[in-house]
């Protein structure tokens, strides 16, 4: 009996009649690459010279195809190589369906149930909408629009954007003012209306370079990344491209166009009157400022400044590339592993590419865990909790537990020293992570004198005297005011004093004067009653210190005879030996916080601490902010709204009153950060007790 035929020894399957074949750019080590088009999905895959020898020998065995390559040419493959670039083809679905492949594909979806739930998994993390066919539209607007590509204006264009930021520096105040108004119903809406005028040029500017390069525009939809729409625009057809530099110009062409946007929207707000024109220029400039350069040109996710960085390193598939390397320097690294490098590069060059990949990695792990708070509070609680799980387990829990999968099967081969360390590190982290540490809490104060007194005028009266900025005594005049209506009041009512008294010396002489001596003597009462209160109105004018202290904050344009009102301060009173900080702390950490801690307040400008301590910490959330100084929308730290008169801190937050061991630089209230001592903690503990408590009050329990 002849034995079985081997796969190497088998014809290999046709390919598909529509696939396109088309020469790229070399690579950096010079090496062709080619790109097969599938013209049906628009997609494009980059081969190199061996899948392209084999290209042109298919239809043979892989043995026969690996024979004739070695014989014919530099490379020396052997037939396993040449049965991987056909796994790779049939995986995409390039090879022509043979009579099995619609029971192959239909085993494939239905023999696993679980598999429909990774489609649909992989749908709602991911999916397209194409909208529009845009190619007929692209090449007119291509033909009108020429001018937009000629040097002349993109040299306008920058100077135009640095005048307005120029013009937007001399007028921060306003700029910074318009920025904390904003977050209203009103301004969400504004800013929604923006981003989605700004992301449509930010497309139409990549669907344009691409129709002047000669490159279809196949369509232009919205992609929606875990629900969230976002306007995509289908530049596949770059790969054809033998320049990286043409390739490079369709990458940038979206955050180029955005920039624009952004500089010329600032030089509109900044000449703009206020008003409605003002205020869509102002949405307008900061989305397209913010996600032009904080998001699109961020090269750890596959956005424009990955696409940038990968042609201006003429290195495709940098993310995937980069990341086996690093995969293969932690196993070769901490597990001892002679694992081979997938590819070969200069130290240097694999070492800046093993950074990049952790840097990704890093950045990928903070971005998917703020996805997953905002898919969790952007839905209703059951929901919310499931969406949440669903997000930490396919974009976090799931690639760290693949990898830790290939460690554990590969655990035979790791030699015992390196169990040893990797297991002293475990243990190490444990360790420290369970251990109490000293811990800090930040905040942000005013420090101020303990005992300072403002005055204010007790009513409406004239200035007959200031006493001058200094040092002063108690018992020491430091405004003297008088009002004209109470000296008339007491002239009048001394006046009636003379006049019942002589009265009632006159009844004495009359017959009948003992019947009016009584209602005389009640009038006479009233009138020294009134003399009484007058003259004590005009003592309260007399405004005296009531400790020692220095006598500050004078206005100097303030002269004698002017009118001073009973909302504008006179001056200050400040005791300056001992100075307190108004500090606020967040609900989360003030319970941490006991009396006597320990804290560094650093005034601000300053980089010298003043050392003090906890004297008092509030019991509930503070109703208002007595410090206007902290509030943002006057430059401060602290975010406020504003209900009547009163600032309101949003989030919530604590007073902690803290005793300064020394006065601030200057003897002057100022603002500062304060690093205050908190209670000892383990961080794992910690963590376990605020998972459960999330865990406790949302589950309603």
């Amino acid at each position: 009996m002849p034995a079985p035929l081997q796969l190497e020894d088998l014809p290999l399957p046709p390919l598909r009649e529509d696939l396109r074949l088309s020469e790229a750019a070399a690579d950096r080590g010079g090496e062709p690459s080619w790109v097969i088009q599938d013209t049906v999905i628009n997609r494009f895959y980059r081969i190199g010279w061996l899948e392209f020898e084999c290209l042109l020998r298919w239809g043979q065995t892989p043995r026969a195809i690996s024979e004739q390559i070695s014989r014919q040419t530099a490379l020396k493959p052997d037939a396993e190589q040449v049965l991987d670039f056909r796994r790779f083809l049939d995986q995409n679905q390039l090879l022509r369906p043979g009579p099995d492949a619609v029971d192959r594909l239909r085993a494939q979806s239905e023999g696993n149930p679980w598999l429909t739930w990774k489609g649909w998994l992989h749908h709602y993390l991911f999916f397209r909408i194409p909208l529009v066919r845009p190619q007929r539209m692209l090449r007119w607007l291509s033909k009108y629009l020429g001018w937009l590509f000629h040097p002349l204006t993109g040299l306008l264009v920058l100077a135009l954007s640095l005048l307005g930021l120029v013009l937007v520096a001399h007028q921060w105040d306003a700029f910074r003012s318009a920025i904390v108004e904003s977050f209203s119903a009103e301004g969400i809406v504004g800013f929604a209306v923006a981003v989605a005028f700004g992301k449509a040029l930010h497309e139409m500017g990549h669907a344009l370079v691409a129709t002047r390069l000669g490159l279809k525009v196949a369509h232009m939809g919205v992609a929606f990344v875990v629900l969230w729409p976002m306007l995509y625009t289908d530049t596949g057809e770059a790969w054809k491209l033998r320049s990286s530099r043409q390739r490079l110009a369709i990458a940038s062409a979206g955050i180029l166009t955005e920039l624009a946007i952004a500089g010329l929207a600032t030089l509109g707000w900044a000449v703009c009157e206020p008003g409605a024109l003002r205020d869509g220029f102002f949405y307008l400039a900061t989305t397209a400022w913010l996600l032009s350069l904080a998001l699109n040109a961020s090269p750890f996710m596959r956005f424009d400044g990955y696409f940038i960085l990968s042609d201006l390193l003429d290195f495709p598939n940098l993310h995937e590339r980069s990341q086996r390397l690093a995969r293969t320097a932690l196993r070769r690294g901490l597990l001892g592993l002679p694992d081979e490098w997938p590819e070969s590069f200069s130290t240097a060059r694999r070492n800046s590419l093993i950074a990049f990949a952790m840097v990704t990695w890093a950045y990928r792990l903070v971005l998917f865990a703020g996805i997953a708070v905002a898919v969790y509070l952007m839905f209703f609680k059951l929901l919310g909790i499931f969406l949440f799980a669903v997000e930490v387990t396919w974009f976090i829990v799931r690639p760290i537990y693949r990898e830790l999968g290939h460690w554990w099967s590969r655990r035979a081969g790791i030699p015992m020293r390196r169990k040893f360390l990797v297991f002293a590190f475990l243990a190490g982290l444990l360790a420290l992570l369970a251990m109490p540490w000293q811990t800090q809490i930040h905040s942000y104060g005013v420090a101020r004198a303990e005992h300072q007194l403002r005055v204010f005028a007790p009513f409406p009266a004239l200035i007959r005297d200031i006493h001058a900025v200094g040092t002063v005594r108690a018992g020491d005049a430091l405004v003297m005011l008088e009002q004209p209506d109470i000296a008339e009041r007491v002239t009048r009512s001394e006046a009636g004093v003379r006049s019942f008294n002589a009265r009632l010396t006159g009844l004495l002489a009359e017959p009948a004067g003992l019947s009016e001596e009584a209602a005389t003597r009640q009038r006479l009462d009233v009138q020294i009653q009134e003399q009484s209160a007058a003259r004590s109105e005009i003592a309260r004018l007399n405004l005296q210190a009531p400790f020692d202290g220095q006598w500050r904050d004078v206005d100097p344009n303030w002269q004698a005879g002017q009118w001073a009102g009973t909302k504008e301060a006179l001056g200050v009173l400040v005791d300056p030996r001992t100075w307190q900080v108004d500090a606020y702390v967040r609900p989360d950490e003030v319970h941490r916080i006991e009396g006597g801690a320990g804290v560094r307040f650093y005034p601000e400008g300053h980089f010298t601490p003043i050392e003090g301590r906890v004297v008092a910490i509030g019991s509930t959330r503070v109703a208002q902010l007595e410090h206007r100084q902290l509030a943002s929308r006057f430059g401060g730290p602290l975010a406020t709204s504003k209900q009547g008169e009163a600032l309101v801190p949003t989030p919530a937050l604590f007073h902690v009153l803290v005793q300064l061991d020394a006065p601030p630089p200057g003897m002057q209230e100022l603002r500062g950060h304060l690093q205050i001592d908190g209670a000892r903690r383990s961080l794992l503990g910690e963590g376990a007790t605020q998972l459960l408590a999330v865990v406790r009050r949302e589950s309603g329990f």
